[in-house]
């Protein structure tokens, strides 16, 4: 029984040493693969920032090619909006909607999605919710975020608040 014990002691000893380090090494994965996203996106930001210097004001439908939806934004605003809000709400690069460096272009069916799913926020925000009697504040709204949280797959289930 001794010696069972005796070579037991360090094997459960080495496998909870080794859980703990790969437990370890798959966050700092995930962290370097947020870390790739956000630094391909600050890229291509900067990237297209730089072509349009001087242009950031002007309403981006007059800057960029194939703009259906946020017209009138100025040209700057909307990169960021694409960035810090519907890639960075997706956790995606910008890859995931556009064909880099070709961003008119209509290739991906994401590109679509994320203007039918921007019409869809426009029309709970504007219309749905302002017709909800008794929320909390008088400006309350949803984003990408409400269901996204930092993921392509929106959360489906809610957590269920008890009476």
């Amino acid at each position: 029984m001794k010696k069972a014990l005796i070579f037991c002691i360090p094997l459960l000893t080495v496998v909870l040493l080794s859980a703990f380090s790969l437990s370890g090494n798959k966050k700092r994965i995930y962290m370097s693969t947020a870390d790739s996203i956000l630094a391909d996106r600050k890229h291509y930001v900067d990237e297209i920032m730089a072509q349009i210097k001087g242009k950031e004001n002007l309403p981006a439908d007059s800057v960029f090619k194939n703009i259906k939806i946020l017209k009138g934004v100025p040209a700057g605003r909307l990169l960021a909006i694409m960035d810090k809000g519907w890639a960075n709400s997706l956790g995606v690069t910008c890859g995931h909607c556009h064909q880099n460096g070709q961003w008119e272009l209509e290739t991906k069916p994401t590109k679509d999605i994320a203007r039918k799913m921007s019409a869809m926020t426009a029309t709970i925000n504007n219309q749905l919710l302002k017709n909800i009697e008794g929320l909390r504040g008088p400006n309350a709204i949803i984003n990408c975020t409400s269901c996204h949280r930092g993921s392509t797959k929106p959360a489906l289930q809610m957590p269920v608040a008890a009476n």
